[in-house]
């Protein structure tokens, strides 16, 4: 509510009065009065008033609070055991069911960083169960996929992404490239011209 903080206990106060006669109360733990600058938990949220980074303009964001952050990285810890004898199949499947209920739940937060801190965590854990498991060396084993992104390098000719991700030409036109023979010259079919 916008006014001081003794408006905020007067109203809180009004409230306590009106739930009475309903049979309910606030619960003393759980309610509290506190300043949009300080912050409040709510619902597995973090509200909180900042200031819009590069303005002097001041919004109200919500994130993601700390309980369930920690919450997950338990789970994700508890099925990716290193020393874990479940079939990979299922584990995998459980870990994209929690992650992308969590995430959808979450989808409304300024929650970019936290995601990826998280998908970052789930995929070492995966990576360092099954080195274990199979005795795998470090690299034999490729990182994650790189983000999916629009445009890129891709060769001219035939449309699919360079290994380098440099620009590409066609091997015809690419400089010191091989040069068709001139009109009326012979050559003779060796090793180098095919």
């Amino acid at each position: 509510m916008h006014g001081t903080r003794d408006d905020a206990e007067t109203m809180r106060d009004n409230i306590a009065s009106v739930l009475t006669p309903l049979g309910l109360r606030l619960s003393q733990a759980k309610t509290r009065v506190a300043h949009m600058s300080e912050g409040l938990d709510f619902l597995g949220f973090r509200i909180q008033w900042r200031r819009k980074r590069g303005t002097s303009k001041w919004y109200v964001y919500t994130f993601i609070a700390d309980r369930p952050i920690r919450s997950l990285n338990v789970k994700i810890r508890a099925l990716t055991n290193r020393t874990s004898q479940q079939d990979l199949r299922s584990v995998l499947i459980r870990l994209n069911q929690i992650m992308r209920g969590w995430a959808s739940y979450f989808k409304h937060a300024v929650c970019q960083h936290t995601l990826g801190n998280l998908a970052h965590l789930a995929w070492s854990r995966v990576v360092r169960w099954l080195r274990t498991l199979h005795r795998w060396r470090q690299k034999d084993v490729r990182g994650p996929a790189p983000p999916r992104r629009g445009g890129g390098n891709r060769s001219r000719r035939t449309g699919s992404r360079c290994p380098t991700c440099k620009p590409c030409r066609s091997p015809g036109t690419a400089i010191g490239a091989a040069q068709p023979p001139a009109p009326g010259s012979s050559t003779t079919p060796d090793g180098r011209n095919r």
